[in-house]
């Protein structure tokens, strides 16, 4: 993504010239503003338009991130499947098949997701397996790629061995049937190992670019991704197994929305100006609903240990919860992007610390 070039010196001075009320044309003391430039020959006063942020030469200071819908989407599917397949090996771990079951299944589904939406973003399938062709550690998108193309494999295997079961008991399927639930096992339990790393990547992706309030939050991105992908993984199970088997789903949601919550919270209170956008407009809305829906949701998971109904409503309310926060924290990243004010007024600030410290 291109990220464009920094304001410059020349750009700044005339910033700071039409803040001190300095006109940008004609020396102090003239006939035209008279001394200072604030004032005409009468006492008639000359104001200085306030300065619009609005491009550097006639072009943006940045260039907006270009991606789409897609890759919010794909933000949400990456972590429901590191959440599912958490909420898997907890099943598994505590003898639990249904939400061992449902776990595995959506992993599956949400990594496949995933995998179409980068693939779809990339432009062609090709470039996909281009990237897996080198390991760059210092590119979150390069570390992404490869830690996406070691749990798709483990999440798959794990989700085809829940079908064994339907296979018959002779011959080559009866042997099928016998191997596959140990490897099944073996396969998500390392898709559990490698989840942490799917579920937090693109919390450090999105902070590693120069979009403001992105690069700005990378204490908290990763820590509101892990609590969305807990969230959304408690939600499946919540949805899918029977109150009696919901415990570590119920478990999952409180820890994923204390999380979720307080990474929120950071990012809305912490960032100064380049907070804003996140409390504005549509990424405000989004996240504002994010949290309506995170509290409705552990509140009915909380409440509803005996109702499959309440469980279940809980459950939806918490993959709710996850997109529109996911979807909230793109869409503010976006905007700060887009307005030259949030690219330079904390530059400037910056600069007047290093001067004063300097000093």
């Amino acid at each position: 993504m291109s990220t464009g070039r920094p304001v410059g010196d020349r750009f700044r001075r005339f910033r700071d010239r039409l803040d001190a009320g300095t006109p940008a044309a004609g020396p102090a003391g003239s006939p035209r503003t008279g001394r200072g430039g604030r004032r005409r020959r009468g006492g008639e006063e000359l104001r200085v338009p306030e300065a619009e942020f609005t491009s550097y030469y006639g072009r943006p200071i940045l260039k907006a991130p270009v991606w789409k819908w897609d890759i919010a989407a794909y933000l949400f599917t990456g972590g429901l499947a590191a959440g599912s397949s958490l909420l898997a090996a907890g099943g598994q771990l505590t003898g639990r098949p249904a939400l061992r079951r449902a776990g595995r299944v959506t992993s599956l589904a949400a990594v496949t997701a995933s995998t179409v939406f980068l693939i779809k973003d990339l432009g062609r399938p090709a470039r996909f397996h281009h990237m897996l062709r080198v390991a760059k550690p210092t590119s979150p998108m390069s570390v992404g790629t490869w830690i996406l193309g070691a749990f798709g494999p483990v999440a798959g295997i794990a989700a085809v061995a829940e079908g064994a079961a339907v296979l018959p008991r002779r011959g080559l399927p009866g042997l099928v049937r016998r191997v596959a639930p140990p490897v099944g096992h073996a396969a998500g339990l390392a898709a559990a190992v490698t989840a942490p790393a799917l579920a937090t990547y693109t919390g450090v992706l999105l902070a590693d670019t120069a979009v403001p309030s992105w690069h700005e939050a990378y204490p908290e991105l990763p820590v509101i991704f892990a609590g969305s992908a807990l969230a959304s993984g408690a939600g499946v199970g919540l949805i899918a197994a029977p109150t009696r088997q919901a415990g570590p789903a119920r478990r999952m949601a409180v820890a994923g929305a204390a999380l979720e919550l307080y990474g929120a919270h950071r990012v809305e209170t912490r960032l100064g100006l380049l907070s804003e956008p996140y409390r504005v407009g549509s990424a405000g809305r989004l996240l504002r609903a994010g949290r309506a829906l995170t509290a409705l949701g552990v509140a009915g998971a909380l409440l509803g240990r005996r109702s499959r109904t309440l469980s279940a409503v809980s459950g939806a309310a918490l993959l709710g919860a996850s997109v529109a926060t996911r979807f909230g924290i793109f869409h503010g990243g976006v905007a700060s992007a887009k307005d030259p004010k949030y690219t330079v007024l904390p530059q400037r600030e910056r600069l007047e610390r290093r001067r004063a410290a300097e000093g």
